[in-house]
Formats: C-alpha cells, structure tokens, sequence
C-alpha cells in the first residue's frame, strides 16, 4: 500500500485510514469484537491509521483502541493514532464548543488514559470554537505538542482562510473535513491550501455515507439512526433520488471489476498525492472494499466515466442539516 507524510515533517502512513467513529453504535450496533476483527485486518494489510475522538460513543471508540492495544502491544508500533476534543456540553446540557487550552489539555488527558498512551500521533481540534481567535486556538494546540502530548496537530470542518492563519502560528499538520464524490466544497480552495502549508487533508465520509457503495443503507435502517434520519440527504425527497442518481456509479464500478466503495476510495486518493481518506465500518468484508480502493490506480479515461456518471454537483440535498451545521465553517 502506497505511504505519504503525516503533515509536513510526521510520520508516514499508509494513504488509507480507519474511521473509527464506527467503534461506537453511531451507524449501528457493534462489538469490540467487531472492531477488533477490523484492526486485525489493516494490520495484515499495512493500514496504520486510525482516526478517533472523544466524543465517538462518549470514550467507547478510544477505549476500544485502548483494549487492542493493550491485548496486542506490538500494534502500538504500527498505528499512527489520531483523536480530537473540542465538543462539550454546558452546565445546563447545552452542546457548546471550547478551543481553550484548560479544556483541551483535559480531554486529551482522558483520551490518553482510554488509549492508553502516553501521548498521541495528531491531536485535533473538533470544530473551530468561534468566540476566540483561530491564532488562541492553534497556540493551545501547540502547547500541547511542547508538553509531549501530541506529536501533531489538526484542525477539522474549517475554511481555508482558517488554516492560513492558523498555520501562521503553528504548523497545522492535517485538516479532516467531509469529502467525497457526493460532497466536493472542499475543491474550493481546502485541498488547494492544505498543499500549500504541506498538511494532509484527510477525507471523512469517502464513500457518501453509503450511497458510493454496493449495499447503501435501506429506508428502514436510515430511521433508526438519528443523525442520518434528520440529514437532508436522507429525507423522503432525497434519499430515493439519490440512490436513483448512484446506481450508474455502482454499475461503473461493476464493469470496471471492482467495488463501488474501493472505486469511491480511489477517486478520493486521485484528487491529491496529500489525500488521506478514513472511510468507517463495522464489517471486515467492507473495509477489504477499501483496502482495494487504495490500491487502485485510476487512469484518465477512468476519471472521465466517473465524472460522468456522477458530475460534480449531482447529490440531492444539502451535506448537513441546520442544526448539523453549527460548528462547521462554511466557507463557500
């Protein structure tokens, strides 16, 4: 499996990750067995990165990286490992956000003892807390790199102007935002200032939130998640629009001998020698389709019947809700 750097002067790992928002129940009920067997499996394929955070199941996804690595130490050596902090509730249980030092230094202490250790590869922040400025914000972050606890930092759902400045502070090492054939604001100019400073941008939800793959989620599973359920992508409007809109896209991928998911993971990769998708799953069958997408290489013909059957543009819905979009930086 192809390797890139972490930032601008980290590690390298391998240019295909594991979102492990899917170690908690957040698209469906799973198992630390389950993520287990997942782990296992990039281990025997050479994927070493594994992206987290503390909110994930409210310490269920780390906890569960915690117990691997402490049943199996020697894979400590293999991942990279990446955690963010940042969405928090008031006194009165309110969502709010907190890019404060006091309040980051403590979560990623927590998060640390649920890893189990002592400091981890990229350490995030969530979401931009807006009230203070980006440059406090990155000057947090960096403090903890000084005090040994994170070797890297990261900021995610920002806008490009963001990173700049930030960047200007301290050296932003990746920035995770939503990118996919369905969601592809990100061409506007983040992927473009991520090859600027040298930061990895890392890619969530590369396969649509399963339209791009063989077996989208059913109407019915759909309403039993509460976030897809309230996402308008997913409405009664929207949602057999857009499984009508990516069937071409499945029977590309079909006639090409792959997967729709491995052809979805290899479009992301072609968009950037800085691209880093963390597609989540909890099935192994799954997560061998997106082995297989980071080891193919598309050519341009490819890229054209691509961009042919699902043109940049063709997703029914916004990408997030209102409410979904408190936090995010819209920038375009």
């Amino acid at each position: 499996m192809r390797h890139i750097k972490l930032g601008q002067s980290g590690p390298q790992v391998s240019c295909l990750g594991i979102g492990a928002m899917s170690f908690s129940d957040f698209y469906g009920a799973t198992t630390e067995a389950n993520s287990f067997a997942i782990l296992d499996e990039a281990m025997a394929a050479g994927v070493t990165h594994i992206d987290t955070a503390n909110v994930y199941g409210m310490g269920r996804s780390e906890g569960t990286i915690g117990d691997y690595l402490r049943a199996r130490p020697e894979a400590r050596d293999h991942f990279t490992i990446a955690t963010k902090a940042t969405i928090t509730r008031d006194a009165d249980g309110n969502r709010i956000l907190r890019n404060d030092l006091e309040h980051l230094e403590a979560e990623l202490d927590a998060s640390l003892k649920r890893l189990g250790v002592e400091a981890v590869d990229l350490f995030y922040a969530h979401r931009r807390d807006k009230s203070r400025p980006i440059e406090e914000t990155a000057d947090a972050l960096g403090a903890l790199v000084k005090k040994g606890k994170a070797k890297a930092i990261g900021l995610s759902e920002i806008a490009p102007t963001t990173l700049a400045r930030a960047h200007a502070v301290h050296p932003i090492a990746a920035v995770q935002s939503e990118y996919s054939l369905s969601t592809r604001s990100p061409e506007l100019g983040l992927i473009q200032g991520c090859a600027r400073v040298g930061a990895t941008f890392v890619a969530f939800s590369p396969v649509g939130r399963s339209f791009l793959t063989d077996t989208p989620l059913s109407w019915d599973a759909v309403q039993g998640l509460s976030f897809l359920v309230s996402n308008p992508r997913f409405s009664p409007e929207a949602y057999p629009a857009n499984i009508a809109a990516t069937d071409a896209f499945r029977a590309l991928a079909a006639d090409m001998g792959t997967s729709a998911a491995a052809l979805a993971i290899a479009w992301v990769l072609a968009q950037g020698d800085h691209m880093l998708p963390i597609p989540g799953t909890r099935s192994v069958d799954h997560f061998r389709q997106h082995i297989e997408g980071a080891n193919l290489t598309l050519s341009e013909s490819d890229l054209a019947a691509i961009d042919a059957v699902l043109p940049a543009g063709w997703a029914h819905g916004d990408r997030y809700s209102e409410e979904q979009w408190v936090g995010p930086e819209r920038f375009c």
